[in-house]
């Protein structure tokens, strides 16, 4: 699976991008999101407030509760405003 990390949430976890196997358990992006956050406390800090981060899957914006498996590209990145 390839984890990308955009804007803040780079800078928190200190990796733009990373290529990681599937944890044993870990099925949806909420639980993704729980692995990730349980690395270091810098990934602690970046996933600590899941309201402030949007997620794409395989270039397509999910919710948490979006099914993940080996082999999808997973993208975080803070909100988006337009101007």
């Amino acid at each position: 699976m390839k984890v990308l990390y955009f804007a803040w949430l780079k800078d928190k976890t200190g990796v733009s991008e990373e290529d990681i196997d599937l944890p044993d358990g870990v099925n949806d992006v909420a639980g993704l999101m729980a692995w990730l956050r349980g690395r270091s406390d810098g990934f602690a800090d970046a996933f600590c407030d899941e309201s402030v981060v949007r997620i794409a899957v395989n270039q397509e914006h999910v919710a948490t509760d979006h099914t993940v498996s080996d082999g999808d590209e997973v993208a975080f990145f803070p909100p988006v405003t337009g101007g």
